[in-house]
């Protein structure tokens, strides 16, 4: 035992026993390796790409589900009543809560551990608070090898949590299987703003809190959203999105969301849905990193550093339109191979 405790508290890991703890669901070992892949220092990264590539054949077995909804709907209190009873069932749970980050600080605002406190000392779970660190939507840039991670290391059913704010639900819908949409009684006034925002990603909706003298309301707002998906694509491809009635304050529901998710894994598996979007998901990773290694290269090259300063200033003094400055900048680096130019 005490071997394995120094084991654990080593300084620096190596890819081999970051691997060994990592297939032997240690969760201390399964903590650091996200810190890891979350870190932008060069050398972390080159060491957490490799252990990626070791671990993506043990990863992958599990199903995703993105779960979102305002501030104050509930989704904390939803997520713990629902991973408790998977984990009583036998299912190992990780929760990776993205938070908002402080605009100050940079840290997270919200401490998703203290507010799934129950669900966070079961065994079977494992719960990743990471601040978003201003990217997109809120949701964290390495979140999607954080699921690679958590698959390896053993979790059969992970959930994404978002903001549910900005971008956030596109970026993780584009990250999970089955999107889950929480929204309060009384939310159907909100159907007039809706056109191509949570609704249309939503492979169910689950109006929440629906207890005491809310229930009414909840089944008025269930009625108004069932009228109104008829006039939307469905998120999914052969597959009706799903409306229902929860509490998660008082377990009600959440059996009922699980045998849906279980529903729909089955039907979209058979019919392959399931894995042409695991593969469309691969390649939107791919070309988003794409993206954002060229506009990192762009910014830290010398040329683009030099002017940039002049061009911001002739910008607001009016001397240049936005239009012409990004013209002339381009044409400072358009002969120039800047990738990876320091």
């Amino acid at each position: 035992m005490k071997s394995r405790e120094n084991f654990r508290r080593k300084k620096n890991l190596t890819i081999e026993d970051y691997l060994k703890g990592i297939l032997n669901s240690d969760i201390t070992i399964l903590s650091r390796a996200i810190t890891l892949v979350e870190s932008n220092l060069p050398e972390h990264n080159k060491l957490a790409q490799e252990l990626l590539t070791k671990i993506i054949p043990y990863s992958g077995n599990s199903i995703r589900v993105g779960i979102t909804g305002s501030p104050g709907v509930g989704k904390s209190t939803f997520i713990e009543q629902l991973g408790l009873y998977l984990c009583e069932k036998g299912h190992k749970v990780a929760v990776l809560a993205v938070d908002p980050s402080s605009p100050i600080s940079r840290g997270s605002i919200l401490g998703d551990k203290t507010r799934m406190e129950r669900l966070a000392n079961h065994p079977n779970a494992f719960i990743r608070p990471s601040p978003s660190g201003g990217a997109l939507g809120g949701v964290a840039r390495k979140t999607r090898e954080s699921i690679l991670l958590c698959e390896s290391a053993g979790f059969d059913v992970v959930f994404v949590e978002t903001v549910g704010v900005g971008q956030s639900e596109i970026l993780v819908r584009s990250m999970v299987d089955f999107f889950l949409l929480l929204i309060l009684p009384g939310g159907g006034d909100e159907l007039q703003g809706f056109k191509k925002g949570s609704v249309e990603l939503a492979d169910a909706i689950v109006i929440n809190k629906a207890d005491g003298d809310n229930l009414n309301l909840a089944k008025i707002t269930m009625r108004e959203y069932q009228q109104a998906i008829h006039y939307l694509n469905n998120a999914t491809e052969g597959w009706e999105t799903k409306i229902l009635l929860a509490s998660a304050l008082k377990n009600i529901g959440v059996k009922e969301v699980w045998e849906i998710i279980q529903e729909f894994k089955g039907k979209t598996f058979e019919s392959g849905v399931f894995q042409v979007r695991r593969r469309e998901q691969t390649l939107e990773w791919f070309y988003s990193l794409i993206k954002e290694t060229l506009l990192n290269s762009f910014f830290q090259n010398p040329k683009v550093v030099k002017i940039l300063p002049e061009l911001e200033e002739k910008i607001f003094a009016g001397r240049l339109t936005p239009t012409l400055a990004v013209e002339q900048l381009m044409g400072e680096v358009k002969n120039e191979n800047f990738i990876g130019n320091k």
